[in-house]
C-alpha cells in the first residue's frame, strides 16, 4: 500500500512552524550559499532523498534546500520526541512529503520511518542508522536502488562499521559525522551549550557550585564537560578508555568510575552511545534531588526502566521531568524519559552550528548525486574539498580571512626534498 502524501498532527499549526523555519534559515548563511548553488545545478533533478532527521527548523531548512535543488524529498524524524508538530506542518503545507509526529510510541514511530523509504529513495539522509536498521532487514530489498547515503551521527557511523565489517553493509555511505566541520563544531560546541540550555530550562536550577558527572568524554561528552565547567560546576569524567580517562584529568577534571561518582553527582548527563550507563545500583547510591540526563542518541544510556522498577512511586515534578521517589526517601529526577535532552527538551543544536552540519549534508548528498556510476559500497570519509568549502564560506560570511600556503610552503611540507 502507497504510503500517504503526509502524515502529521495539524497542518493547521503550519504558520507557527513557517515563522520558525524562516528565523533559522536567517541564520544559516552557510547552507543559504549552498542552496543558491543546488537551485542554479538542480543536481538532484529526477531523484528521490529521504532524510530522518531531528524534524525542527534546522533539518527544515536542510529538506527545502534539497528540493530546492530539484530532489523529491520525503521527511521523518529519528526520535519521537524531538518533532515539532508546527515545523513538519509547515512542510507538509507546501506539498513536501513529511511523515512524523511528536510523541509517536515505537510502532508509530517505524511505520513514519518505512513510509519515508516506501517511496523508493535513490539518496537517504539517516541520524543514528534507524534507516539502516529497515533497509538492511525488514526493507533490504530496497537497498540495491540507493545510490548512497550519509550519516549524521556517531552512533549511525558506528552501527555502519559494524555493518561494513561484518560484509553486511548494503549501500556506500558517506560519513559526514566525521567530518571537521561536523564533529569539531556541532559535537563539541553544539552539544555543550544545547544540553546545558536545555538542562537549565527544564529544571530553573542553578549549575554553579554544583558537581557534575558527564559520562563519556568523545567529542560530545567533551562539549557537555566544557560548558559545565564554564558555568562554574565541579565535573566528574566517567569513561571506559584510557586514554580518553587521561585527557579528562589532564583537562582538569576528575576521573573516577560511575560507581564512585553516583553519590557525588547533582547532575548526571550520559554521552557514550552505549546502553546501561546508570543502572539500579547507582540510583541507589545518588543524593536526594540528583538529576540525570542523556545525550547520547538513543534512550538505553540511563537505564529508566530499572529506576521504575525500584521506585515506590512516580511523579510529574515539572514539565518534562519525572521524579521516582525511592525506598530509601529519596527521589531521583528524570528529564525527557532518558531520550535524547537537548531536543527532547530544548531546541537542539544552535542554529549556526546545524548550519555548517546540514550544510555538509548537502553537499555530501550532491556529490553522491555526481557519481557517474555508484560509488562501490563503503563507509566514506567526507571529501575534504567539501569540509573545507563549509568553512571557507563560513568565514567569507563574517568577512574574515586566513593565510594560503605558498607553492614553497606546500612543496615543503609536502615533499622530502627540502
Amino acid at each position: 500500500m502507497a504510503a500517504p502524501d503526509y502524515d502529521v498532527k495539524d497542518l493547521n499549526l503550519a504558520p507557527y512552524g513557517m515563522e520558525k523555519i524562516e528565523w533559522a534559515y536567517r541564520n544559516m548563511p552557510v547552507l543559504r550559499a549552498i542552496e543558491k548553488e543546488l537551485i542554479d545545478e538542480q543536481p538532484f533533478k529526477g531523484l528521490k532523498i529521504a532524510v530522518s532527521v531531528h524534524v525542527e527548523a534546522k533539518t527544515a531548512c536542510l529538506a527545502r534546500a534539497l528540493a530546492r535543488g530539484g530532489a523529491d524529498v520525503a521527511l521523518t524524524g529519528c526520535n519521537p520526541l524531538s518533532t515539532q508538530d508546527d515545523v513538519a506542518a509547515a512542510l507538509a503545507s507546501t506539498g513536501m512529503h513529511v511523515y512524523t509526529i511528536h510523541g509517536d510510541n515505537e510502532e508509530q514511530y517505524i511505520n513514519h520511518l518505512k513510509m519515508a523509504l516506501d517511496f523508493g529513495p535513490d539518496i537517504v539522509i539517516d541520524d543514528g542508522g534507524d534507516f539502516a536498521m529497515l533497509l538492511h532487514s525488514e526493507l533490504k530489498d530496497l537497498a540495491p536502488n540507493i545510490m548512497g547515503g550519509c550519516e549524521e551521527t556517531t552512533t549511525g557511523v558506528h552501527r555502519l562499521e559494524i555493518l561494513k565489517k561484518q560484509n553486511k553493509l548494503s549501500y556506500p555511505v558517506i560519513a559526514v559525522n566525521d567530518a571537521r566541520c561536523k564533529h569539531l563544531f556541532d559535537n563539541r560546541f553544539g552539544t555543550g551549550q544545547s544540553v546545558w540550555t536545555a538542562i537549565m530550562a527544564t529544571t530553573n536550577l542553578v549549575v554553579a557550585g554544583k558537581t557534575v558527572v558527564v559520562a563519556g568524554y568523545g567529542m560530545c561528552g567533551r562539549g557537555v564537560a566544557m560548558r559545565a565547567k564554564g558555568l562554574g560546576a565541579k565535573v566528574i569524567v566517567t569513561e571506559v578508555d584510557p586514554v580518553k580517562a587521561c585527557e579528562a584529568l589532564m583537562e582538569g577534571y576528575s576521573v573516577m568510575t560511575m560507581d564512585e561518582a553516583a553519590p557525588l553527582g547533582d547532575f548526571f548527563v550520559t554521552v557514550t552511545g552505549c546502553k546501561d550507563v546508570i543502572v539500579g545500583r547507582h540510583f541507589n547510591m545518588m543524593k536526594n534531588g540528583a538529576v540525570c540526563c542523556n545525550a547520547g542518541h538513543f534512550d538505553c544510556e540511563v537505564n529508566v526502566k530499572q529506576l521504575a522498577e525500584l521506585a515506590v512511586s512516580e511523579k510529574e515534578l515539572r514539565n518534562n521531568i519525572i521524579g521516582y521517589e525511592l525506598s530509601n526517601g529519596n527521589t531521583i529526577c528524570i528529564i525527557a524519559d532518558g531520550r535524547l535532552v537537548n531536543l527532547a527538551s530544548g531546541d537542539g543544536h544552535p542554529v549556526e552550528i546545524m548550519d555548517m552540519s546540514f550544510a555538509l549534508q548537502a553537499q555530501s548528498a550532491r556529490y553522491i548525486a555526481s557519481q557517474k556510476e555508484r560509488l562501490p559500497v563503503d563507509v566514506y570519509q567526507t571529501p575534504e574539498v567539501i569540509d573545507n568549502r563549509v568553512a571557507e564560506i563560513l568565514l567569507e560570511t563574517k568577512e574574515l580571512n586566513y593565510d594560503r600556503l605558498t607553492e614553497e610552503q606546500y612543496r615543503y611540507i609536502n615533499s622530502w626534498d627540502f
